[in-house]
């Protein structure tokens, strides 16, 4: 097959499929599901090839007599395998039989979701320790460990790379592309989200300018917890002719069922904290690059800044848009280390945590994430509030930089430029 690049969800495959008698991957279209599955697979069906999808859509069967592992690539196109592969479990199907990948929820859902019998894993772009900037040298495992590990290293990786590395994108195969043709490629992306893949989700748009808007206003309210109420205010400014609230939300479903939103879900503990945090997530693209091309932004006018590359509340998208590529990463490795992502926002908006690394027993791992290359005693105030509230339930703080090194402060909080965090 060729160079093979491999990625963080390969551990997790590793260990998994060797176990499980079937495992799915999901994540957004060209996030490199196939690639990754087809390697480990004995039998491969591509299900979005229309006569693979007829064959196996009139005996969906079939697939408990082919060699295995048998990859059902595109599997929402024919729902019914979803539920063979269930029954096959249920009969006592061996490990490594089946694999499956989905860009999208079916439109017509299974009988039964495949809870305990089909294990899933979201695959998301790449994450920066992906892309090789650099070769890192802080472990996000090593920091959940709470053993407060020696931080260090260096990079060379500043600001203008990252600004690149946001409308680069994380999908692999437009990384080799000439920026024209890249910029060219994500458009017929997004095209065909709306034009194809919301019809094939059972969503006709009929004012394709709307959703086009609303994806807009939802790009520049990236890494905010603005209200969708708001979104749809800055989409249609001053239109009073405004959608109902229920074609909204089934934007947002249909996003979230082809995998391209990426919340970040605030965290609430069950004591400590009573009533005072916020319970709404956090407003993230699956790709930062999605973002910026809405927005018809490239990395110079990122840099650049200006009104038209302003976020919500008049800061640089720019600052938004970096904290998505780093929470982008942090989901990777986060999952990787059987950990998941929140963040934390008091209702008086006077403490806020950029991002939470919450292990299976509610400890946590504080980070906060900063455009900036150097960390003063106010970037770290709201990580020390917190140290104070949770004290050994909080394993470690961190300020992820667009800095030259990694080093700890003498109040004990890492400062880690991003290209350095691995998983």
């Amino acid at each position: 097959m060729g160079s093979y690049q491999r990625r963080v969800v390969d551990d997790e495959v590793d260990v998994l499929l060797p176990e499980l008698p079937a495992l799915c991957l999901n994540g957004p279209k060209a996030v490199g599901k196939t690639e990754t599955s087809s390697r480990r697979a004995a039998t491969v069906l591509r299900l979005d090839d229309p006569v693979q999808q007829q064959l196996l859509a009139a005996d969906p069967g079939r697939i408990l007599t082919m060699p295995q592992p048998v990859l059902l690539d595109e599997w929402q196109r024919v729902p019914a395998v979803w539920d063979v592969v269930r029954r096959a479990v249920d009969d006592g199907a061996a490990p490594g039989s089946f694999l499956l990948t989905g860009s999208a929820s079916p439109h017509e859902a299974p009988t039964h979701s495949g809870a305990g019998r089909i294990v899933s894993l979201r695959m998301r772009p790449l994450s920066l320790a992906e892309r090789g900037l650099d070769v890192p040298s802080v472990s996000l495992a090593g920091l959940l460990t709470g053993s407060r590990p020696l931080i260090d290293g260096s990079s060379a990786v500043g600001l203008p790379q990252y600004a690149e590395e946001v409308v680069r994108s994380g999908l692999p195969g437009l990384r080799g592309l000439s920026p024209r043709v890249r910029r060219s490629q994500l458009d017929s992306y997004l095209a065909r989200v709306i034009e194809r893949d919301f019809p094939e989700q059972g969503h006709l748009v009929r004012r394709p300018a709307l959703l086009r808007g609303w994806l807009q206003a939802y790009a520049r309210a990236s890494a905010t917890t603005a209200s969708y109420t708001s979104i749809l205010d800055d989409a249609l400014p001053g239109d009073t002719d405004k959608p109902a609230k229920t074609t909204t939300t089934a934007y947002r479903d249909v996003l979230s069922q082809l995998w391209l939103l990426d919340p970040v879900e605030a965290w609430l503990p069950r004591r400590g904290f009573g009533a005072r945090l916020v319970s709404v997530p956090k407003h993230h693209l699956a790709d930062p690059a999605f973002a910026a091309r809405l927005l018809g932004l490239d990395d110079a006018a990122l840099l650049t800044g200006g009104e038209a590359a302003a976020a919500r509340g008049g800061g640089p998208l720019l600052g938004a848009l970096f904290e998505s590529l780093v929470t982008l990463s942090l989901q990777t490795y986060a999952q990787a280390a059987e950990a998941a992502v929140h963040h934390l926002r008091t209702r008086n908006g006077d403490h806020e945590v950029d991002l939470l690394v919450v292990r299976d027993d509610g400890r946590v791992l504080a980070a906060e994430v900063k455009l900036s290359a150097s960390v003063t005693d106010a970037d770290v105030r709201h990580l020390l509030w917190l140290r104070d509230r949770l004290g050994a339930d909080l394993l470690d703080a961190v300020v992820i930089t667009t800095g030259q090194h990694a080093y700890r402060r003498t109040d004990g909080v890492a400062v880690v430029p991003a290209a350095l965090l691995g998983p």
